[in-house]
Formats: C-alpha cells, sequence, structure tokens
C-alpha cells in the first residue's frame, strides 16, 4: 500500500486549456526532481474549452494528478473548496493555474506547517513588493491596496494581502474551515482566514516571488463589487453564528 502523500496541491481551472499543459509539466518536473511525495488534484470550474481533455491526457502518463469536476461553473473558491476536501495529503497547497507564484517559493508555505509552527500560511505580494518580478498596471494595484483596507476594516484580518492564490493548510485543522466556507467566488480567500483566525488556528503571510500573467478570469468592475458584498457577507454570517 503506497503510504498517504504528505502534499496535496490543487489548482482550479476555468478555461485554462492554453496554459495547464504547460503548468502540469512543470509541476511534475518540480515534484519528482525534488522527490516530493505529493499528489495534484486540477479541479474543473465546468470550463467550455479544452481544459479537461488536456488535463486528462497528462493523467494518462503521471499517476500523482486527478482531475475533479464541479458540475458546472461554480467559482474558484468552489473548485479550492472541492479540492480540499478530496485532498488526503496532510498538508493542502493551491496554487492559481497560470503559477504566478512560483512553484518553487513551495517551501516557504509548507515548511512552517511541517515543523509545526503554524497551521496556515499564504503568499503575499505586500510584504516584500521587491520580489514581484512582473506588476499588474497602476490601478489594478492601487485598487487592490484599497480592497484589502476594506479586508482589514471590515474582518479585523491584520494581514497585508489575502489575494494572493497561493495557500497552504495543515489538512486536519483545514477540513472543518472548508465546510464552513460558504463564498465560492473571488472573495473565498477573506473569509477561510478569517474562519482560520477565528477557530484560533496559526496563521502567517509570507512574502513570496510573484508574477502578473496575463489571461486572468477575473472580471475587474463585477467581481470587485461582489468581493465588497462579501466582506459584508462574511460579518453577517459570524453575527448569525454560522462559522461556529
Amino acid at each position: 500500500m503506497n503510504p498517504a502523500p504528505l502534499l496535496s496541491i490543487v489548482v482550479p481551472a476555468y478555461n485554462e486549456a492554453k496554459r495547464i499543459g504547460r503548468t502540469l509539466g512543470i509541476l511534475q518536473e518540480y515534484l519528482e526532481s525534488n522527490g516530493w511525495n505529493a499528489e495534484v488534484i486540477v479541479v474543473n470550474d465546468g470550463s467550455s474549452d479544452e481544459t479537461a481533455q488536456v488535463v486528462e491526457a497528462h493523467c494518462s502518463r503521471w499517476g500523482a494528478l486527478q482531475l475533479i469536476h464541479n458540475g458546472g461553473n461554480l467559482g474558484k473558491g468552489y473548485s479550492v473548496r472541492n479540492g480540499a476536501l478530496a485532498a488526503k495529503g496532510d498538508i493542502i497547497l493551491f496554487t492559481d493555474a497560470d503559477l504566478s507564484a512560483p512553484i518553487a517559493e513551495a517551501p516557504k508555505l509548507i515548511e512552517p506547517i511541517r515543523h509545526g509552527e503554524c497551521d496556515v500560511t499564504f503568499g503575499s505580494r505586500a510584504v516584500d513588493r521587491s520580489l514581484i518580478g512582473v506588476h499588474q498596471s497602476s490601478f489594478r494595484e492601487t485598487s487592490g491596496r484599497i480592497f484589502n483596507l476594506f479586508v482589514q476594516g471590515l474582518t479585523g484580518l491584520p494581514f497585508k494581502d489575502t489575494q494572493c492564490g497561493f495557500k497552504a493548510f495543515r489538512r486536519s485543522t483545514a477540513v472543518p474551515v472548508f465546510e464552513c466556507q460558504t463564498i465560492f467566488g473571488f472573495g473565498f480567500d477573506p473569509e477561510i482566514l478569517y474562519i482560520a483566525k477565528k477557530r484560533g488556528l496559526r496563521l502567517r503571510e509570507i512574502p513570496v516571488r510573484w508574477d502578473h500573467v496575463e489571461g486572468t478570469t477575473v472580471r475587474f468592475v463585477k467581481d470587485s463589487c461582489r468581493m465588497f458584498l462579501d466582506l459584508l457577507q462574511i460579518r453577517w454570517n459570524d453575527l448569525c453564528g454560522r462559522y461556529q
């Protein structure tokens, strides 16, 4: 019987056919060359392109890879939750399909959990901006800073960047967090951090290298408004006792 993997990497994917193949190649090379005992779970969020077929082709030649489906376009947050609840590793890492935070940065998040220092670690672009290689537009970066002020004001989370798509969790403590999750769009990040903090988990924000990659599926105005409403939903959920 094969031992349970130490690491589960969850990759949410929506219409990523053009780059998911390259991403999986990078992940496979990195994990195998470094001897990681790991599984990779791609969660197809109802893609209308060839994302599923590309992943299935890789599954046939890489036993550590699996593909699961959401049954429709249900949101990035739903995809991360779906993958996390299916994971078998001691540590769950989720990363964006564009690998804007290089997978070589993963030990920064994994090692503090392995050594018992943290339960949740997450990459940050704001702690050390010198690590950003390719920046977003000035407008988007300014908007991100403003959104984070709302995160701090409405949730009390003291962090500088909750939105970086590079986070790791100790599975044994994270499963109850994801089971409480109610926000399934792009505003899910503050919610899972809020729930984790409320449950007394140890959180650490860690600066990572990051490069903006074109091709995001974020609809800036619509999704920004939705994410602000999600912050209000977090406060309301807490008042209603949904995170107990």
